[in-house]
């Protein structure tokens, strides 16, 4: 693990920025120092093969940056004349490279080997394929694989120049460092046999009434005490006492479509129409899924749903069909694919959702997704479930060539979503480096995740930022000291690329904070879907990750475009500016929850020790104090502590926090703020 004396080193051998403006301009650019951190940490494998083939996304240098940094800016100053008048293509081109820059550079990377094979009618960039070899040649470096925390990626060891007459002209690479996008989807567990707690059932005539007739969002019960022995031994034995995680094996513990609409405070907007009609909201996936349609419409009608059709659902292939058209079942795109079509449209029905899927999962793959958005204008509001790799550990080249292509989207008006993570700090200690890539962009909205509770000691609902530790008490006997281990929790923290942009001047550190804003992310309270494996149709609960809260954030947005009448643009600086009662901060968990924290004793050989809930979870705590621990009795044999609210060394507080951001949307209040306007007489909850 990099502990947080290493991870404050390297921030402090990087520029510091000053906090300007809402640019918050790159801390690199491709002329400077530019290999990746990662390099350092990880294994060396070696030298990648000069055969193997690669596309490259090259973001070109604009003219003009300091005055279009100065236009964007403007576009999100109430103030400013220019407020919400978003750049259209033509305004945009005046900071392209001209059509004879663009064709130079075209024919100065044909003429090294590297052959353009999509162009930008805008001019921005450039995409091309070649071989390693070629690559390497053309940017003086070499390209190597590695691997780290069994995770492979490979990237260039010495600073990329891009070699020629024409290099001026690019300003930073997609796909010089390659990386698996992984998809953010996560699974409630069971920690005895490692599979799902909530185990799927399979469809029958078209609908998935029994999940309906089951799925409850209750998931904790008041105070109980448990007895644990040794199986043949006198010691040890415990006994443990608190709120009980109540996995009724006759409930699924998650979400219906309707609960999270009243919880989201909707249902109101629904009744006088504000329920995403005339929006688009564009889903960002790998490989695609060709049964997510009808996978989707059984939801649908399970859970009282419209019907997607032509009308409202639509699948694009910028790069074309994957080559395998197994490859979302094999990468684990299938699940996620319905879950972030299936909660999007549980939360605004009236949109139309349009699926961009790419034909590769490399970090280019994305970028290329993103820059079609962009170019084609499909949506407002976009939600991406998936991330790169750490802040810290990516690229200073692939940190640019996201934020490019971000930054035009700011321009346009659209408002590009990213999952947080699902790794809390990313196994560094410390928040500082821990934002994934690209979450840490200026330009970017950062959706972090909260556990949606039931309070059994009162009437109210309890929000907690999203982080679950598991603690072993007894399994086929006392655990004797418990054993305990992260699950998973919402990504955040600071950036070590990007400044503080101005519309988070008030919050700490030096670097972009990471999240923004929140929603459901907690699996084990999470949302149910129906999806299609190996051709059999499944229902399955407990599904959660960021990858969830982010679509139902995207799907909130949305609506708040309807209800405004044009694009908003990009959602986090109207969030950085709301007051109390225009977003639920979510805040440590209040008593009397916390005085029922799991706590007990074990007696063996050398006395009696006192637990408390603190010491259940030491050394997971980190600068957390409040939160909720219960136990989780899943049999006669196993039983085991969950947590909520414990999330690596990030931590809930009042006010904005590194797990939540500011906090949830809640409905009108927060509609109309970020809008700024009231509509008529909505109707009352």
């Amino acid at each position: 693990m990099l502990r947080k004396s290493t991870a404050r080193a390297i921030w402090m051998a990087l520029p510091v920025l000053s906090v300007a403006t809402f640019s918050a301009q790159r801390a690199f650019a491709l002329v400077d120092h530019n290999v990746p951190k990662a390099v350092e940490l990880a294994t060396d494998l070696g030298r990648a093969s000069p055969l193997e083939e690669r596309n490259l996304t090259l973001m070109l240098t604009l003219h003009g940056t300091t005055e279009l940094d100065a236009r964007i800016e403007a576009l999100y100053d109430p103030a400013s004349p220019s407020y919400h008048q978003w750049l259209s293509d033509a305004e945009l081109a005046k900071y392209a490279p001209t059509a004879a820059e663009y064709a130079r550079l075209s024919n100065a990377l044909e003429a090294q080997g590297l052959h353009v094979i999509s162009t930008d009618p805008r001019r921005f960039s450039v995409r091309v394929h070649g071989t390693v070899e070629a690559i390497e040649n053309a940017f003086q470096t070499e390209l190597h694989n590695f691997t780290y925390r069994g995770r492979t990626f490979q990237a260039h060891t010495r600073d990329a120049r891009l070699t020629g007459a024409a290099a001026a002209l690019v300003e930073s690479v997609a796909g010089l460092d390659s990386r698996q996008v992984r998809p953010a989807a996560m699974i409630a567990t069971n920690p005895v046999t490692g599979k799902p707690v909530f185990a799927r059932q399979k469809i029958t005539n078209g609908l998935g009434a029994k999940l309906a007739a089951e799925i409850t969002g209750v998931a904790l019960s008041s105070a109980a005490e448990f007895n644990f022995t040794t199986p043949g031994a006198a010691l040890p034995e415990a006994n443990f006492w608190g709120t009980v995680y109540d996995v009724n094996p006759n409930l699924v513990v998650s979400f219906t479509p309707a609960q999270l609409q009243s919880h989201y405070g909707l249902k109101p907007l629904f009744a006088d129409g504000y329920d995403g009609s005339g929006q688009t909201v564009v889903l960002v996936e790998g490989y695609g899924n060709v049964n997510a349609e009808n996978d989707a419409n059984v939801a649908a009608k399970t859970f009282g749903l419209p019907a997607l059709d032509s009308s409202n659902y639509e699948v694009v292939y910028p790069e074309g069909p994957p080559f395998d058209p197994n490859a979302a079942d094999l990468t684990g795109w299938t699940a996620e694919i319905a879950l972030d079509i299936q909660s999007s449209h549980a939360i605004a029905p009236g949109a139309k959702i349009v699926v961009v899927a790419t034909s590769g999962q490399d970090n280019e793959d994305f970028i290329n997704s993103l820059q079609y958005i962009i170019t084609k204008r499909l949506g407002s509001a976009v939600s991406n479930s998936w991330e790169e790799d750490t802040d810290l550990f990516s690229g200073p080249a692939e940190n640019d060539a996201f934020n490019a292509v971000l930054k035009l989207a700011a321009a346009a008006g659209i408002s590009i979503q990213f999952s947080s993570g699902d790794g809390g700090d990313g196994g560094l200690g410390t928040p500082l480096g821990a934002p994934g890539v690209p979450s840490n962009s200026p330009y970017a909205v950062a959706v972090g995740g909260t556990s949606i509770l039931n309070d059994p000691y009162g009437s109210q609902g309890l929000v907690t930022g999203w982080g679950n530790d598991i603690v072993l008490l007894n399994e086929g006997g006392v655990v004797d000291p418990p054993f305990q281990y992260f699950f998973g929790g919402s990504g955040g923290g600071e950036s070590v690329f990007f400044a503080k942009p101005s519309w988070q001047k008030s919050l700490p550190g030096h670097g972009r904070q990471v999240p923004d804003v929140s929603a459901l992310a907690d699996p084990y309270t999470g949302f149910a879907i129906i999806y299609t494996d190996s051709g059999v149709q499944y229902a399955q609960a407990g599904i959660g990750g960021t990858s969830l809260a982010s679509p139902i954030f995207t799907a909130i947005w949305a609506i708040a475009d309807q209800y405004n009448g044009k694009p908003l643009g990009q959602a986090s600086p109207l969030i950085a500016k709301l007051k109390s009662g225009e977003i639920l901060d979510v805040a440590p968990p209040p008593s009397p929850v916390t005085l029922y924290n799991a706590s007990g004793t074990i007696h063996d050989d050398s006395g009696t020790k006192f637990f408390s809930a603190a010491d259940l979870y030491i050394g997971l705590l980190y600068t957390t104090t409040d939160f909720v621990s219960t136990i989780w009795n899943i049999s006669g044999s196993a039983a085991y502590g969950v947590s909520f609210g414990t999330d690596s060394s990030l931590t809930v507080t009042t006010g904005w926090d590194d797990v939540t951001g500011f906090g949830e949307p809640n409905g009108l209040p927060f509609i109309q703020a970020v809008t700024g306007k009231t509509k008529g007489a909505v109707a009352k909850p």
